[in-house]
């Protein structure tokens, strides 16, 4: 199938899940995770009207950015080292993985500008999932005022892969709910207005819940590499 085709079928998901809602489908946004998919099929993606580009390796990540001459907004969507720090600043534009305060010292010394970083939220406990708890989120979001080049525009969660999507909606929730809770304090430099939640298993339900940014790989642009 071509990405246009499978971007076709899942904008009618899209809409059909916003519907249920009561919500406007333009506030959802795809992120085209392209980590799995050669240069060409990334390149399709952008062309079929994707404007965001998801890739979580930082050196892959480069490659691709450079072939498509840094078309489209980028997002780093992976587990970021504070040693790749530099190699991520100036072309991707939002950071999805921002989870521990050694890794928001690097961006604030390499940035340039304001960097958009959601708060990876680890909300379901798994150990192999990485992100902060829940009730860490608060105090750790204060801390980064120390850091004027780091602007926190969501949080983010990965929920489990389970067999019936539905299973994934408690932890959607449980973000909202979060969220809430940080745009109450209404802090300037953390406005929290967004939520990156779901992938190509679950993304109609992280929709219903709440997601502004659904990150979509396999449905998507498939997996070729």
């Amino acid at each position: 199938m071509t990405v246009k085709a499978n971007l076709a079928t899942i904008q009618q998901d899209i809409e059909l899940a916003c519907q249920r809602v009561r919500r406007d489908a333009s506030s959802v946004k795809i992120v085209a995770v392209t980590k799995y998919v050669s240069d060409e099929r990334a390149l399709e993606a952008l062309e079929a009207g994707i404007t965001h580009i998801g890739e979580n390796r930082v050196e892959e990540g480069n490659r691709k950015w450079n072939v498509l001459e840094g078309k489209g907004t980028w997002h780093f969507i992976g587990t970021l080292q504070s040693r790749k720090v530099k190699e991520v600043i100036g072309k991707f534009d939002y950071i999805h993985s921002l989870d521990r305060l050694s890794l928001a010292k690097e961006i604030q010394k390499r940035a340039s500008k304001k960097v958009k970083c959601f708060i990876q939220v680890n909300v379901s406990g798994e150990d192999t999932k990485h992100g902060i708890s829940p009730t860490e989120v608060i105090n750790f979001i204060k801390t980064i005022e120390k850091f004027p080049l780091i602007e926190v525009v969501g949080l983010m969660t990965m929920a489990p892969y389970v067999e019936n999507p539905e299973e994934t909606r408690q932890y959607f929730r449980k973000l909202k709910h979060i969220q809430k809770d940080v745009q109450a304090l209404q802090l300037s430099f953390a406005p929290c207005m967004e939520l990156s939640m779901g992938m190509s298993n679950d993304f109609h339900i992280a929709i219903e819940e709440g997601a502004t940014f659904i990150r979509l790989g396999t449905s998507l642009v498939g997996k070729e590499i």
